[in-house]
């Protein structure tokens, strides 16, 4: 039997295609922008997850790219599975913890994302159930865990305010504990990239 690492990093990408990446910013910024900073976020993303110290899992929304600028020698590369973003979650730590003994999942489109975050993430599930990192949208943009938890993600209303709060109670209700990791801002909108972006 394969011994499982201590530690794996789930990142979710979007195949990186003009008019289907960044939407609202497109309608605000344009589609050529709107790739383009999705594109510096990637590889904000990825320079941030080669820092981390964990089997790499990326999962990619439409179809696995092999060669792209996420190297396989450094990245795991996977599909995402499922009908709705729980479920895709859901089946992403399903993976993980198979492979590891504790996951963490983070989002591609965070500017202020630093591998300290995801370092500290990590360590605070050595004394907690769960780890999240609250949106300022009301969402999260990193969840942690020990254990495939599909409650967390069934059921739920996603892209709304009550995101983490509903993710929250539910971890309260069934007993678990919890860290926070810092609060941060996701690119949604034209306002998010001016206050959190850089110059592209």
């Amino acid at each position: 039997m394969t011994k499982k690492a201590k530690r794996a990093l789930i990142i979710f990408v979007r195949n990186p295609e003009k008019g289907k990446v960044k939407t609202r910013l497109a309608k605000t910024l344009g589609e050529d922008q709107a790739l383009a900073i999705y594109k510096a976020l990637l590889a904000k993303t990825r320079t941030v997850a080669e820092g981390v110290d964990a089997l790499r899992l990326l999962f990619y929304s439409v179809r696995v790219r092999t060669n792209d600028d996420w190297p396989g020698s450094t990245f795991e590369k996977h599909q995402q599975q499922g009908n709705d973003l729980g479920e895709r979650m859901a089946h992403a730590f399903e993976v993980a913890l198979q492979r590891a003994e504790t996951a963490v999942i983070v989002g591609s489109d965070i500017a202020q994302i630093s591998t300290s975050v995801i370092e500290q993430a990590f360590t605070s599930l050595s004394s907690h159930d769960y780890v999240i990192g609250p949106a300022l949208d009301g969402g999260y943009y990193l969840l942690g865990m020990k254990r495939p938890s599909p409650e967390l993600f069934r059921d739920m209303e996603w892209s709304t305010d009550r995101v983490a709060t509903i993710t929250r109670e539910r971890i309260l209700d069934n007993g678990g504990t919890i860290a926070f990791a810092p609060t941060l801002s996701d690119i949604d909108y034209a306002d998010d990239w001016k206050k959190y972006g850089w110059e592209i």
